[in-house]
């Protein structure tokens, strides 16, 4: 086994990698999308946040670096009405600062391989509420980019709704935020940096009472 990223035997003492001990080499990274719509193949993707995390030293996870990018649409991109007038994204406000596909990505994968290589993790996986829609969307982006260095499992993920559910017996993420004593403003909800950060807080919040409970041991 390699001593990068798995748990070292009681004589070498602790990991130096407690992180990837915790998720078998896996570093969890909170995303959010909001889109022109429902289909990842067809709809624009029109903002996109990120949060790495960091593990203290009683292995407690939290938030450490955050990205955020509004997305200018790819071209030939579908966008509903219905999704903007869900969202309140103005695609022609003055100030929305839109970037690229590619250099949103390419900034937050730079930064998760950063935080890959400081926690010893061999890749990053991908947090999300309903996260099997941000994961549609990331890898539909990557493919139309033909981007090489995906640092994301392509197929795996954390899903707070499932995760929620399980802990406090909700799966929409301000009902899961509410039940498990995390603020949540429904005025800014559906801004993928507000939800990112909510996400971040609930699936944080329910890694860490595990832990307190005993139910996973460093």
């Amino acid at each position: 086994m390699s001593e990068e990223y798995y748990h070292d035997d009681e004589e070498r003492g602790p990991s130096r990698y407690p992180m990837a001990d915790r998720f078998r080499g896996y570093l969890p990274v909170v995303i959010d999308v909001e889109t022109g719509g429902f289909n990842c193949a067809t709809d624009a993707l029109l903002e996109i946040a990120a949060v790495t995390l960091g593990m203290d030293e009683s292995g407690l996870v939290y938030p450490e670096h955050s990205y955020f990018f509004r997305v200018e649409p790819f071209v030939g991109a579908n966008i509903e009405a219905a999704a903007l007038e869900f969202t309140g994204i103005k695609l022609d406000h003055p100030l929305r600062m839109a970037v690229s596909e590619e250099a949103a990505l390419t900034e937050i994968f730079r930064g998760v391989r950063k935080a890959l290589k400081a926690n010893g993790c061999k890749r990053a996986i991908l947090v999300g509420h309903n996260s099997s829609f941000d994961l549609g969307f990331l890898n539909a982006a990557v493919a139309r980019l033909d981007m090489k260095r995906n640092p994301f499992h392509p197929f795996s993920s954390f899903d707070t709704a499932t995760l929620a559910g399980l802990a406090y017996g909700q799966t929409v993420l301000a009902k899961a935020c509410q039940a498990a004593g995390i603020d949540f403003d429904g005025r800014e909800a559906h801004s993928a940096r507000y939800d990112t950060d909510k996400t971040t807080e609930l699936f944080c919040g329910i890694v860490n009472r595990w832990k307190e409970m005993g139910g996973w041991r460093d």
